[in-house]
């Protein structure tokens, strides 16, 4: 039985049932998106290990790098960088739908653990990739177009994940289905987007901004200390997304469902067949993509 009840949710109840989500499963929700974003942070470290910190010659005026170094750690950093853009983009789909599954368990009542959340991403990894880059060229497309018609899509598309993830759907059949559940709610979806981008970038500065005030300090009397500094600018940034991360997931779950609800009668169905699985309803209206 689940134990939140499935019914019409005004934007200040998604809101709020999204940060009980998050609270009460605080651990769950960290560990899904921490942990693949350890290898980023990894990796990243360890570029910054590889390049050479300039030295600081006592009877020179100018900085000199040492030279039988640089060559091979700058091809590491250009091959290192490669390699970080396909884990980024790999730990980036664990993330978004591990925690998608892990909000639709918990929302429907069902258990559900970090790996089991994350070990059901093995499947989908091809279909999200699909469904991420489409959904980038549509917005990027929009943008194009004076801004205004890329943020409308980008929340028009805002459910296009979940549509993917938990009714089995192709890369072009989710945005059209995201895009005809929120019809006549683009502008709940921006309010979500606003609030999320507002915590993000609030924490971000609270974490970077000291950090590279610091760097440039630092670096102004010791050179050397500058990948130091880098470093916990790292840091700072995974800290702001791994914490602040999940709570557009949940709410971009909490408010797919409220969409089904409203439009779908999703609560009778649950009701009728409570261990049935997410169904699409497949007389989808004609969308933007059709």
């Amino acid at each position: 039985m689940a134990e939140w009840e499935l019914r019409p949710l005004s934007l200040g109840e998604i809101l709020d049932r999204t940060f009980s989500l998050y609270r009460q499963n605080f651990l769950l929700f960290l560990g899904i998106t921490a942990i693949p974003h350890l290898f980023t942070l990894g990796l990243n470290l360890a570029q910054l290990m590889l390049v050479k910190a300039p030295v600081l010659r006592p009877h020179a005026q100018q900085l000199q790098v040492r030279a039988p170094g640089l060559g091979a750690g700058l091809l590491a950093f250009g091959i290192g960088g490669i390699i970080a853009l396909i884990m980024y983009v790999m730990v980036y789909l664990f993330a978004q739908g591990g925690t998608i599954y892990a909000v639709s368990d918990i929302y429907l009542g069902r258990p559900t653990t970090v790996g089991a959340s994350l070990k059901k991403m093995w499947g989908q990894l091809g279909n999200l990739f699909g469904v991420s880059v489409l959904n980038g060229i549509v917005v990027l497309i929009g943008m194009i177009f004076l801004i205004v018609p890329g943020i409308y899509l980008m929340c028009r598309l805002l459910t296009c994940v979940p549509a993917a993830l938990l009714e089995d759907l192709g890369a072009r059949d989710s945005l059209e289905r995201s895009f005809a559940l929120t019809k006549d709610n683009a502008g709940r979806a921006f309010a979500i987007y606003l609030l999320y981008f507002a915590m993000l970038y609030g924490i971000m500065m609270l974490f970077t901004v000291p950090s590279a005030i610091l760097m440039a300090v630092m670096v102004a009397k010791d050179p050397s200390m500058v990948w130091v500094m880098t470093a916990l600018v790292q840091v700072g940034s995974f800290v702001a997304q791994t914490v602040v991360g999940p709570f557009l997931l949940i709410a971009t779950a909490v408010f797919y469902y409220d969409l089904r609800v409203r439009k779908e009668a999703f609560d009778l169905q649950m009701m009728m067949n409570p261990e049935g699985v997410t169904v699409p309803a497949r007389s989808i209206v004609p969308s933007m993509l059709s």
